[in-house]
């Protein structure tokens, strides 16, 4: 199966959640793993990133670490996701090494530009639809996803409000990767084991 899909951690991680992500990368359609615990206190991620490593690496998916690439190179994670204030890329481009560096870049081409012209190994987009996640984030459209497609030959993520009805449009478009957080963990209908496998 096609892995398209770019998994984001829930906001909080109970001790049930190492069973469920173990489930749910089961179906083999994830191909990034992305821990983004915004208010925890560093060595709670720690440890919880030490546990889900051995999850992802079982599955054979990418661990990338949100926001922090010293806290990515603490755990030997696969690589660091930054956003636009999580530091120059340049620098963690550096430290990263050979790791996977990936870089939220919204709707803009320059911001597109500059993290390929420094080595990222993937550009997100984003957001594309109403987002749980991000209520108050900048909106990107579907031009932007033909222009970096024609542009770089890096793979293209996209981000926001995605769902089972609405990812197809953006993979036509050119995104090789959709990222889902709330379909998957917060869905009223759906466990997160079969809310994933509404993406093949």
């Amino acid at each position: 199966m096609k892995k398209l899909v770019y998994l984001i951690s829930p906001n909080k991680i109970d001790s049930k959640f190492y069973t469920t992500l173990d489930r749910v990368l089961a179906f083999k359609n994830v191909k990034f793993f992305q821990l983004r615990l915004k208010n925890t206190k560093v060595n709670s991620i720690l440890k919880i990133a030490n546990k889900i490593k051995k999850i992802t690496k079982k599955h054979k998916v990418n661990f990338i670490i949100n926001d922090n690439y010293i806290l990515a190179l603490k755990v030997n994670a696969d690589g660091c996701h930054l956003g636009q204030l999580d530091g120059p890329i340049m620098i963690a481009r550096k430290k990263l090494k050979n790791k996977i560096l990936g870089v939220t870049c919204h709707g803009s081409k320059s911001l597109a530009k500059n993290a390929i012209n420094n080595k990222a190994d993937y550009i997100a987009f984003g957001s594309f639809f109403k987002s749980r996640l991000k209520p108050n984030t900048k909106k990107a459209n579907l031009k932007i996803l033909k222009w970096a497609k024609k542009e770089f030959t890096k793979p293209i993520v996209v981000i926001g409000g995605i769902n089972n009805f609405n990812y197809r449009k953006l993979i036509k478009a050119g995104a090789k990767y959709i990222a889902i957080s709330s379909y998957i963990w917060d869905n009223p209908k759906l466990k997160p084991e079969y809310a994933i496998r509404k993406f093949k």
